[in-house]
């Protein structure tokens, strides 16, 4: 009876550890399967049994971890990348739901005023890309501030069903080929005006035989070139002016700016019979810039003052400092501007007297070249003036004036 005890206890720890070596076999075979999910190309095991399978899995979780950070990483770049193109981006599934967008796209995603309609404007070529088709509009902003916006939707791929939207301001750009657009128009209307005239005396002078009418022409001839050659100077120093980079900066004493400038338009003044009264600035006022430059924005003014003033008016130029800034200005008594017209002066080639403007040889450039000169130098240009009264303009520059009196 003992023994027979003893046989079944021997055999009963016996199927007891066959039942656990088929479970671990199991459990092995289970964990080895779940790693060739995890990594399909790990299908090696570097030990056996369930240890091996246990190192099978390890590694195959190392590495899964791995690749998840390496996208992690990977879709970080692509958000930076997205973010740095300066056109708005929208990404949407194919529900039509925003999935992803950058940085000027977010602007558009949430809908508040002007920006609704573009919203709006968004959603619909979205709808036509999930149909298949590429849609692009423009549309306008009327602000404040006015802006133009160019709308495109594609569709994506089969693989991965959805659209992208993109923004694009293209304002700017618009103006910058409105202004060159206008330029163009404007310059060939300038050079060619006087360069008709050329033809048309020189056809006249070649029949002529009258010494008196000769030199008449001749003298005629030699105005319109000379007005072809102010025009000519005045778009090459605006533009210079324009595209100039690295100015050259110094400190530029006011009383020697003004002094710079008188010299230049002394010579017209003198021929129109103009009283130049010209204020005495004190030699502690200065400003840093330029010296040519801001010369030629005094005597921009100055001429123009001239020009516009009646033969014995005086023009008066005078500088003053107060705090941070120094403010220069030049007043004439003559026909002032109208109301109208002060906001568009400062405008390429804009005349507020035509005839006028053709009698004094104006080229229309001189108060452009001003405001370039102004806005180079981090100042401000103003105009006042009253019809029939006379005009003012101010030229406020940055000081670098130490504080002192004028009056001590």
């Amino acid at each position: 009876m003992t023994a027979a005890l003893v046989l079944a206890a021997v055999v009963a720890v016996l199927a007891a550890g066959a039942l656990g070596w088929r479970s671990r076999m199991r459990a092995g075979a289970r964990i080895d399967a779940l790693a060739a999910r995890v990594d399909p190309d790990d299908r090696v095991r570097s030990g056996t049994g369930l240890d091996g399978a246990l190192d099978h899995l390890e590694r195959a979780v190392a590495r899964l971890e791995a690749d998840r950070a390496e996208a992690g990483a990977a879709e970080r770049r692509l958000v930076e990348a997205i973010d740095a193109i300066p056109q708005g981006v929208v990404v949407c599934d194919a529900e039509g739901a925003v999935v992803l967008h950058n940085r000027a796209g977010a602007v558009y995603t949430e809908a508040r005023h002007g920006d609704a309609l573009v919203e709006a404007a968004m959603s619909d070529l979205v709808g036509r890309a999930l149909a298949g088709e590429m849609a692009s509009d423009t549309i306008e902003l009327f602000g404040p501030p006015r802006r133009t916006l160019t709308i495109t939707a594609v569709p994506l791929g089969v693989g991965a069903p959805g659209a992208v939207a993109t923004i694009d301001d293209v304002t700017e750009r618009r103006r910058l080929e409105a202004v060159r657009r206008d330029f163009v128009a404007n310059i060939s209307h300038e050079l060619k005006t006087p360069v008709g005239a050329l033809a048309l005396l020189a056809e006249t002078l070649v029949d002529e035989e009258d010494p008196a009418v000769t030199a008449r022409l001749a003298e005629r001839m030699l105005d319109e070139a000379h007005r072809v050659g102010r025009t000519i100077d005045d778009l090459l120093e605006l533009s210079r002016i324009e595209v100039e980079e690295e100015r050259h900066r110094e400190l530029v004493a006011v009383h020697q700016l003004l002094a710079g400038a008188v010299e230049r338009i002394r010579p017209a003044a003198d021929q129109r019979g103009i009283d130049l009264r010209v204020g005495e600035a004190h030699p502690r006022i200065t400003v840093t810039g330029d010296r040519r430059q801001l010369v030629s924005a005094v005597f921009n003014l100055l001429e123009n003052a001239v020009k516009y003033s009646d033969p014995g008016s005086p023009v008066e130029l005078r500088a003053r400092a107060h705090g941070a800034w120094v403010d220069i200005e030049v007043e004439d008594h003559g026909v002032g501007i109208p109301p109208r017209d002060l906001q568009r002066i400062f405008e390429r080639f804009y005349r507020v007297d035509q005839a006028r403007s053709r009698e004094t040889g104006g080229t229309g450039l001189g108060l452009a070249i001003v405001r370039h000169i102004v806005t180079n130098h981090d100042g401000e240009v103003f105009v006042d003036s009253r019809e029939g009264e006379g005009t003012t303009f101010t030229l406020r520059l940055p000081s670098d004036t130490a504080p002192f009196s004028e009056t001590g």
